[in-house]
């Protein structure tokens, strides 16, 4: 299912075999959340700029419009008209960010909806059953995200109860399948790897997780409130415990140093909502760093984002027309601005698999990786 094709030093160029078309890693995932990514981009616009796998969310789809509806439908894929690779978040860092009140218990985890506060339960087996009916291609083990900083007991005791719960998911999922209930027959589950800043507790977490021998593996808890330098050593001790043979997924992250970082360590498969949001606020995304294009200097700057870029927006728009729309308060430039930074993305990974294939990414990550964070 999956197979790494070339290494540079930790880096991993590979591939990842689903239902629904492969996967070129090192990959980033486009957030749509709720089946649609925030920016009003389609389906069809994803394909434009070279999304590989999109990113929808357990607990928003459990809450509107249901999974049983998304079933019905066919499954996520045919829902929003998506033909490649889908994977699912299993809703456990939207409860930590979004439920303002919340009690969890070995069973799992009972809280208020942030739409209409009305009383939820979720346990492991019920964020599969929904992930099921969704039918995404790679599935997320339910887990608890903890908030840094949280005591080491506390964050012993989630960590334990997490590989307790990812028992648990991997007997639902198996028990799915055997029914013949399940929309996509060959939805693989990820775990998730948990423990803070904790360098013992990720270690022996990992561990024992591994020991399940699921598809793939992700590190998850990280970008919540840690430093990048100590996210950067969460990955470089984890690293050597996590199956050679398995994808590798860092949850959140981040900013493009973050992605060349991380596959600088063996990351394979990143997602963030951070180009989209940013795209919406006007921070825009070029190998020279980000862009404020709300600001005065662009109002009669008549070249596009980024000359040489062949996203759709750079193709045929100005930076002048952009800072336009968005003083203007005009929904097309939270368009054009959302569509140029995923390409951006999509770009940069497609540059750094071509490093990789050419054994330069090195030398490429000395270049650029603090150098795209900067301000222009």
């Amino acid at each position: 299912m999956f197979k790494v094709l070339k290494q540079e030093g930790r880096a991993r160029l590979g591939i990842m075999q689903t239902p629904h078309g492969e996967i070129q890693t090192p990959v980033f995932m486009n957030v749509g959340t709720q089946a649609a990514i925030k920016g009003a981009l389609s389906s069809e616009d994803l394909e434009r700029i070279g999304c590989q796998v999109e990113l929808s969310n357990t607990y928003h789809l459990h809450l509107r419009p249901g999974e049983d509806i998304i079933k019905q439908a066919g499954g996520l894929h045919r829902f929003m008209d998506w033909n490649r690779p889908i994977l699912t978040d299993s809703g456990g860092f939207q409860i930590y960010s979004l439920a303002k009140l919340r009690k969890i218990t070995e069973e799992g985890v009972a809280f208020n909806s942030n739409i209409d506060g009305r009383r939820i339960f979720m346990s492991p087996e019920d964020s599969i059953r929904i992930q099921s009916a969704l039918g995404s291609d790679i599935a997320m083990a339910f887990d608890e995200c903890v908030q840094i900083p949280s005591s080491y007991n506390y964050f012993k005791n989630s960590c334990d109860r997490t590989a307790r719960w990812l028992a648990r998911c991997k007997e639902e999922m198996a028990r799915l399948k055997e029914s013949g209930n399940a929309v996509n027959p060959g939805q693989v589950l990820f775990g998730i790897n948990q423990g803070g800043i904790f360098k013992d507790l990720r270690v022996e977490h990992m561990k024992h997780i591994a020991e399940l021998d699921l598809p793939g593996y992700a590190v998850g808890g990280l970008a919540v409130g840690e430093t990048a330098e100590e996210m950067y050593e969460i990955l470089d001790i984890i690293n050597e415990h996590m199956p050679e043979n398995k994808p590798r997924y860092l949850m959140g992250v981040g900013t493009p140093s973050n992605i060349i970082e991380g596959v600088w360590r063996g990351i394979d498969f990143f997602d963030c909502v951070m180009p989209a949001r940013n795209g919406r606020n006007g921070r825009l995304y070029t190998w020279h760093g980000g862009l404020n294009i709300k600001n005065q200097k662009y109002e009669r700057d008549f070249m596009p984002v980024e000359e040489g870029c062949d996203c759709p927006v750079c193709r045929r728009y100005t930076r002048a027309y952009l800072r336009h729309l968005f003083k203007a308060n005009e929904m097309l430039a939270m368009r054009h601005a959302v569509v140029h930074n995923l390409y951006f993305y999509n770009k940069l990974m497609e540059r750094i698999r071509s490093e990789l294939e050419m054994g330069t990414f090195k030398g490429f990550r000395e270049k650029y990786s603090q150098f795209l964070d900067k301000r222009i």
